[in-house]
């Protein structure tokens, strides 16, 4: 571990499963913080398993383990186990920061809400994620990015055509917003332990976090605004905001919308009539005539294919987006010369880069990522440093509390 480090004296403790909870304390632990990862017994974390389920990208390295578990600890402990009671009790008094993502019911039924272990640990950061929220008749119901933060949210609904039905959004999408709104939680928890030397209790949830995704959006609804119908890009409210397909099938996001872009983007199209045309003589007319406009434009993208239309658009400082596939994404230069992407130094994961968490702060080095724990693998040197002797942690594995599995 790099000396130095903003969190290299910072102890976590993650209970957390999938990916929001756990990816906040992968924040922390590129930070350099020493994390410990908690799994059950048996098959631990059902993210292991994430990386081969289909309709993901299918791979045999397991990344999606490896992006959201590096630089951690890994036990495998029985939380539901009567004696894992005083395991939990020693792994909180140890703990700066503990992270749970369980609904309400289980935390209380495990011994594990801040009220049942804040006690034990007056300085403890305790922060919890949950899908709908603590309170209300929702509290205890399951949620997932898909369902707490894209669906219920409004999100699914605005972000397709309006002639095709909602489609599945990238993985973990919502996960990773809401673990940097955890993350920034639990800095601000510690902030104010530094000034009051009290512990505190901080929570986020994917529906909160989907709601400040939309925020724009919805703060019109909560105002009374009039929303314009589902986005249909052959007549959308403006058409100088809107996805064009190039001669070689890709598309790209035009982004003219304000007035000072309407002379330079009809002269980078070669098309001075447009300024001519009393339809389009002001925003407010081009807004009238939006499909009049996309109908004029859509077959002069599909005359050029992608790369003359970036040289274009780059010559006249255009601004637009290119929707890029993945081949271009894991090898855009912009990404690597921003350090989106960490080169991995570790055989034994086989991957050449890992995705950065994305936070930097100037002077502050991050670590470099290591290999994710397997189940269980630090159980008993973890257990030894909490104080159980050789034999209390033999005991222990024999009944099933703890469990060390190097192979998974």
């Amino acid at each position: 571990m790099q000396q130095g480090n903003i969190f290299s004296d910072l102890k976590v403790l993650d209970l957390a499963s999938y990916i929001a909870g756990p990816a906040a304390t992968t924040i922390l632990s590129d930070y350099g913080a020493d994390v410990i990862k908690v799994e059950p017994p048996g098959k631990g974390d059902p993210y292991r398993y994430f990386y081969a389920t289909p309709p993901n990208p299918v791979c045999e390295r397991n990344y999606s383990w490896q992006l959201t578990n590096r630089n951690k600890r890994g036990v495998a402990l029985d939380l539901k186990h009567p004696a894992a009671r005083d395991v939990l009790a020693r792994l909180v008094k140890w703990a700066d920061v503990l992270v749970t993502n369980f609904p309400p019911k289980v935390k209380q039924s495990l011994g594990l809400t801040y009220e049942q272990v804040g006690p034990l640990n007056p300085r403890l950061i305790y922060a919890d994620i949950t899908g709908y929220g603590a309170e209300g008749p929702e509290a205890d119901r399951p949620g997932f990015d898909i369902t707490a933060y894209w669906a219920r949210t409004g999100l699914m609904e605005v972000t397709h055509d309006a002639d095709s039905p909602p489609t599945l959004p990238i993985p973990g999408i919502g996960d990773h917003a809401t673990a940097s709104t955890l993350y920034s939680a639990i800095v601000t928890g510690l902030y104010r332990r530094e000034k009051t030397g009290k512990g505190s209790h901080v929570s986020t949830s994917l529906i909160a976090e989907g709601a400040w995704a939309a925020a724009t959006w919805i703060e019109g609804g909560l105002n009374g605004a009039r929303f314009f119908p589902q986005h249909d890009r052959k007549t959308p409210p403006n058409a100088l905001l809107n996805p064009y397909r190039t001669a070689d099938r890709r598309w790209l996001l035009l982004v003219a919308a304000q007035e000072k872009d309407w002379t330079g983007f009809a002269n980078a199209m070669h098309m001075p009539g447009l300024l001519d045309d009393p339809r389009f003589a002001d925003a407010r007319l081009r807004a009238q005539h939006a499909a009049d406009l996309v109908e004029i434009l859509d077959p002069v993208f599909a005359s050029k294919n992608l790369a003359a239309w970036k040289e274009t658009f780059d010559a006249a400082r255009v601004i637009y987006g290119v929707v890029q596939v993945a081949s271009e994404i894991i090898n855009d230069p912009q990404m690597h010369a921003n350090r989106v992407f960490l080169p991995v130094d570790d055989p034994e994961v086989g991957a050449r880069y890992t995705v950065a968490s994305p936070l930097q702060v100037a002077d502050a080095l991050k670590e470099s990522p290591r290999r994710a724990p397997r189940l269980g693998e630090h159980s008993e040197v973890v257990l030894a440093s909490l104080g159980y002797s050789a034999d209390e942690v033999g005991d222990l594995m024999r009944l099933g509390v703890v469990a060390k599995d190097a192979t998974s």
